[in-house]
């Protein structure tokens, strides 16, 4: 699927984006293993979170869904069956990597594949420490997915570094560690997202969390029961960050993002924003077990500058959109830290550095991060980004935040290969056409 772009103009109004993809898969993945019926209001019905719905529904939980409103009747820590066939998760990452803790604990084996793309991504990241803990779990050669996983008898607690920035790679653990015997305990040099440590505290698991200056530990004690609970999830920050792109670089906008989650381990593209200059208000702030508030954002003159790479984990699905405000940034912009881009939907890395070529602007590329050179400021009051076509290369984060750059074009430009929007996204075009964007499929 191509999408046709044209320049944008003044963006006004409110908007609210779909339910969070983070929470969406950890809800269903918590509620199937506990002991009774949850209820998911906010459920996000993109193609990823429908392949862990699915995924559990051939596992043997009984799921009802009426749109948001999903009704999952657990069957407990070891209520699940072996399915029928190897499941296939899509394009799906972070559901491949989390079932894989849980499965990994059942007493059935199973096999886990998925799309072109996801059998690409490296997965030793996780069979490595869940096979020291005693299970077994086999990647192909090269450590990419299928992965077959296998029954085993008896399982050993972790004490574990995390060696990287990984929010997947700490969940997986955690769902591990609810099968193994004795305490376990996670330790995490950099903050990354905390929406598993939430969720766990939502459905009463028992979980200490310490925290010394940069240094988190988490321990798990393996609960006999998980109580079933009713989850309320928020507006996803990562969708909301292309609107609030797009409203800070259109001339004369003025938008208004309605029950957004602001956890503060996704919300470091506000804090590089903020410091870029960008006027950016949080109103109406709420919480419950996940923070929540409305953004408001208005047109703003913004100033490159050098990303702190410890804010790179909190950031890193919103790079592509930050490398999009950079280039109308005046000054260069440098962002180092964020190699894990390169193993996302496409190396993103790679992908951007060609959109910011096809729109004119300049750019060095980096093992780890890139430099971007800011356009010139007399040209941003027009369309300073050259028109064009670009391909997104399948990557959804990539499609989008090269939408939301078209809008500064000189005239029409052509999204390519924008098909997979709807694995985070479904609704994007129709909602950013209510808000005031210019967007056709071709």
């Amino acid at each position: 699927m191509d999408l046709i772009v044209e320049p944008g103009r003044a963006l006004k109004g409110e908007i609210q984006v779909p339910g969070d993809k983070s929470i969406s898969h950890r809800a269903i993945m918590c509620a199937s293993l506990a002991s009774g019926v949850s209820t998911i209001s906010g459920f996000l019905e993109s193609e990823d979170c429908l392949a862990t719905l699915k995924a559990f529904q051939s596992l043997g939980i009984n799921i009802d869904r009426n749109r948001s409103l999903i009704k999952v009747q657990g069957k407990g820590l070891y209520g699940l069956k072996k399915p029928d066939k190897s499941l296939d998760l899509g394009n799906s990452g972070t559901s491949m990597r989390l079932i894989t803790g849980i499965l990994a604990g059942q007493k059935f084996n199973s096999v886990l594949s998925g799309d072109e793309s996801l059998l690409k991504r490296p997965m030793e990241r996780i069979t490595n420490p869940l096979n020291s803990m005693g299970y077994s779990i086999k990647a192909q050669e090269d450590g990419t997915p299928p992965l077959e996983i296998f029954n085993v008898q008896k399982v050993s607690s972790i004490n574990y570094e995390l060696p990287m920035a990984s929010a997947q790679v700490k969940s997986c653990l955690m769902f591990a560690s609810l099968f193994a015997e004795g305490e376990s305990v996670i330790k995490e040099n950099f903050r990354t997202r905390d929406h598993t440590e939430r969720m766990f505290l939502k459905f009463a698991i028992p979980i200490h969390i310490s925290e010394l200056e940069s240094t988190k530990l988490i321990s798990i004690t393996p609960p006999k029961d998980i109580k079933p609970c009713d989850i309320n999830v928020c507006g996803d920050f990562s969708s909301a960050s292309f609107f609030i792109l797009a409203a800070l670089i259109s001339p004369n906008s003025h938008v208004l993002i309605r029950n957004v989650g602001i956890n503060s381990t996704r919300t470091g593209f506000l804090v590089a924003l903020r410091e870029m200059g960008a006027n950016i208000t949080i109103k109406n702030p709420k919480n419950s077990f996940e923070p929540v508030a409305d953004i408001e954002v208005k047109t703003s003159k913004l100033k490159g500058v050098t990303l702190d790479p410890k804010l790179v984990p909190n950031i890193i699905d919103e790079l592509p959109s930050l490398f999009i405000a950079s280039a109308l940034a005046e000054g260069t912009t440098k962002i180092r830290g964020a190699k894990e881009l390169r193993y996302k939907e496409s190396d993103r890395l790679e992908s951007m550095a060609q959109s910011l070529d096809k729109f004119g602007v300049t750019s060095k590329l980096v093992e780890d991060g890139i430099d971007i050179k800011g356009l010139d400021q007399s040209d941003l009051d027009k369309g300073p980004f050259d028109s064009g076509e670009i391909d997104s290369f399948g990557d959804h984060r990539v499609a989008m935040a090269s939408i939301m750059g078209a809008l500064r074009s000189k005239g029409t430009c052509k999204i390519k290969n924008c098909e997979n929007i709807s694995t985070s996204f479904p609704g994007f075009i129709e909602l950013s056409n209510q808000l005031g964007l210019d967007i056709k499929k071709e």
